[in-house]
């Protein structure tokens, strides 16, 4: 018998280990949107797109697959309203109704039902082993990209192809290496909780 404070449920995120309360769920939720605003500080701009590289879409999808759909909505959401508001930590340390408007913001939006998806697929545990992980990763990078090319390509007047060339193509490789890196990291976590919990 475990004698550990964590127990590891057969479905639940890695955020279910511990028990349940409204001090916990705020925590997280307040975590989760300081955890994207973090990584959006990693930012590079490309001469010939209006999207800069940011850290962000890594730390969506990490967060919402260990947090739950739930919290990291509610995460996701406080992120957009409050960088909208004034809280400095969009990408490069943007905030502002400025940003809502631009080209860009599509992809902040896409974080909310990237969230939930993503956090539903790790509930049901799809993130304990790396292609189920790498699975829930995908999802999440499709739905971010649909929504952000399309914003994108209506912001600024442009064609499919060529949202797709501006606003999906040069980013591939990035977020292929970052969907490869979350389906290290879950599995590998869960490893380590279950030996914990043992």
């Amino acid at each position: 018998m475990s004698t550990s404070a964590i127990t590891v449920p057969k479905q639940g995120v890695l955020a279910d280990i511990f028990s349940d309360s409204l001090v916990k769920n705020i925590a997280l939720v307040v975590g989760y949107a300081g955890f994207i605003g973090l990584f959006a500080q990693i930012s590079f701009h490309l001469s010939f797109t209006p999207v800069p590289i940011t850290g962000q879409t890594f730390a969506v999808l990490l967060g919402a697959a260990s947090i739950g759909w739930a919290r990291a909505s509610l995460g996701s959401l406080l992120y957009a309203v409050a960088g909208v508001a004034g809280v400095p930590w969009f990408a490069g340390g943007t905030s502002g109704w400025h940003v809502a408007v631009g080209a860009s913001f599509g992809y902040i939006v896409s974080y909310l039902l990237c969230s939930a998806a993503v956090g539903l697929l790790a509930k049901k545990g799809l993130d304990r082993n790396f292609f189920g992980t790498a699975f829930i990763m995908a999802i999440g990078t499709i739905i971010i990209y649909a929504i952000g090319v399309t914003w994108l390509a209506f912001d600024i007047h442009v064609s499919a192809g060529k949202a797709i060339a501006l606003g999906m193509t040069p980013f591939l490789p990035g977020d292929l290496f970052k969907l490869i890196l979350a389906a290290i990291i879950l599995p590998v976590t869960w490893q380590a909780v279950k030996r914990f919990a043992d």
